[in-house]
């Protein structure tokens, strides 16, 4: 699906169209999680259980840097 950038007052944005957003299960109004992936970039509804546990892992990978990658060959 092809999303286009649009300018909204000093800010940018993408309009989603009603058939993301029933995919997606949201509507205007409710709050969206972006996750990057290997893939790219995916949206998910936005869950505080999910945020919450997503910055601790990232405040792992920051501190433990070198642990990780030891750990990883």
């Amino acid at each position: 699906m092809k999303l286009k950038i649009t300018t909204i007052g000093n800010s940018a944005g993408v309009i989603l169209p009603k058939e993301l957003l029933a995919r997606l299960r949201v509507d205007k109004g409710d709050e969206l999680h972006a996750l990057e992936t290997p893939d790219g970039i995916r949206l998910t509804v936005y869950d505080p259980k999910l945020a919450a546990q997503m910055e601790v892992a990232e405040r792992i990978m920051r501190e433990d840097r070198q642990v990780l990658h030891k750990l990883a060959q």
